[in-house]
């Protein structure tokens, strides 16, 4: 599948995912490497096999061996840290704050790619994970690095486009069993 078969996958009703998964592909405040690499990490993070398809024809081809690497390392990472950092944000118990997390997280420390890039793609996946501890802190590491507001946003828009398309689809897919539950 490519983008575009993707595109005319989705039904009338979310022309707007259309029009933004079109602009987002050609986003200027990124870097080729930047957008590419956000959207295979948004792609995973959003767990479609249809727009994984779609999203790795299109862009895994714009990445090195090592960028594509670390792309879906910031999904696999964040995947776990996401969840670990969100309970530990969320309880109540403050003594679970000031415990060591345990959980090797050697990748963050060298992701192979340049660490902001790195970070930017980290950031997409805890946006789709909702994980507000983690966004807080890629985005700080980020606006430290030196990286612009729009680059930030862009990275977040398009994780936020890529996950509503894989939410429509498999919305879509999922319709003709929920219609004959329903009769």
């Amino acid at each position: 599948m490519t983008i575009e078969s993707l595109k005319l996958a989705l039904p009338d009703y979310a022309k707007d995912l259309k029009l933004n998964l079109s602009s987002l592909m050609a986003e200027p405040a990124l870097t080729e490497q930047q957008r590419a690499g956000t959207f295979v990490s948004s792609a995973l993070a959003a767990r479609s096999s249809v727009v994984i398809d779609a999203v790795f024809a299109e862009f895994a081809p714009k990445l090195s061996a090592v960028a594509l690497d670390a792309a879906k390392a910031a999904a696999s990472i964040m995947a776990m840290n996401n969840i670990y950092y969100r309970f530990v944000h969320l309880v109540s118990a403050a003594d679970y704050k000031t415990l060591p997390a345990k959980l090797r997280m050697n990748v963050i420390g060298k992701p192979g790619v340049d660490k902001v890039d790195f970070e930017l793609w980290s950031l997409a996946v805890s946006a789709i994970n909702g994980c507000g501890m983690c966004v807080d802190a890629h985005e700080r590491e980020l606006r430290e690095a030196g990286l612009g507001v729009e680059a930030i946003q862009a990275a977040v828009r398009i994780a936020a486009v890529v996950h509503a398309v894989a939410a429509t689809l498999d919305g879509e897919a999922a319709s003709p069993q929920l219609a004959a539950v329903a009769a």
